[in-house]
């Protein structure tokens, strides 16, 4: 079993949260609300207007988002969404949890877990606005499009 931290449509809430719960993907299992203990630019870039995790430590916001306790299965699942390694790279963050569902970790425990970050993007991505919390619905005004509308 591996921990994953999600940031984007992933979360509850969000437009890809069903496919962590999809028995054919493997088993997912909530954790913990948590934020990055470092500070990450997270933008919402491209032309399907997807989040990422620019993996520059030290630049942006501290990035909120969920931890996951996830099976074999649902690992390999989530690098092949994620499209690693030529979009995402999976490389462990330290995250400061802020709500529990009830077993470790507990809040203001920091603990590590991986996170789907990419050092692959376009020049101008590193100065466009930076996000703490992603939102497909947001006032970012920047509609996220699923891969199921993606020409």
């Amino acid at each position: 079993m591996s921990r994953v931290f999600v940031y984007g449509t992933l979360k509850k809430g969000q437009p890809n949260h069903f496919r962590m719960f999809a028995g054919t993907n493997g088993k997912a299992e909530f954790l913990a609300s948590a934020v990055t203990a470092e500070k990450y630019p997270l933008v919402i870039a491209g032309r399907h207007n997807i989040p990422f995790l620019l993996n520059i430590p030290g630049r942006g916001r501290r990035v909120h988002g969920e931890i996951y306790r996830v099976d074999d299965a649902m690992l390999r699942f989530l690098d092949d969404f994620e499209g690693v390694p030529a979009m995402y790279q999976r490389t462990l963050v330290k995250l400061e949890v802020k709500e529990s569902a009830g077993r470790a970790p507990s809040p203001g425990d920091v603990t590590e877990a991986f996170v789907y970050s990419t050092t692959t993007y376009q020049p101008d991505w590193p100065s466009l606005p930076t996000h703490e919390s992603y939102d497909a619905h947001g006032d970012h005004g920047l509609g996220y499009v699923a891969r199921e509308g993606r020409d």
